[in-house]
């Protein structure tokens, strides 16, 4: 890729990103959403987060180590899980969920 490509393929993004980020910023300033747009609106970030850790979870060649590489990480997430149901805190969350799949992989060998 030379210099010139780079350069306009780096404008393109920037011009994307501005316009997909900041237009809206403006166009809605000031103003209230119907109730049902903001109710929709407020599941994108739980579906983003679960599309991360569901791709991060489960891949195609999960199992090529073996059926227990595979599953501390499934372990792991189902601790965190029951951590979250039971507590509702995000620390507690990740500290149980970081400490079962420790324990696990150390315990793996």
């Amino acid at each position: 890729m030379s210099w010139e490509e780079f350069w306009f393929v780096l404008t393109g993004c920037v011009l994307a990103m501005w316009a997909c980020r900041v237009i809206p910023l403006f166009l809605l300033k000031g103003r209230e959403l119907p109730p049902r747009l903001a109710q929709a609106l407020g599941f994108i970030p739980p579906a983003a987060f679960a599309a991360l850790v569901a791709n991060d979870l489960l891949n195609p060649g999960m199992f090529d180590a073996g059926v227990w590489p595979a599953a501390i990480p499934l372990v792991a997430a189902v601790a965190s899980a029951l951590v979250a149901v039971k507590t509702k805190s995000l620390l507690w969350t990740a500290v149980a969920g970081v400490a079962v799949y420790a324990a696990l992989a150390f315990f793996a060998v």
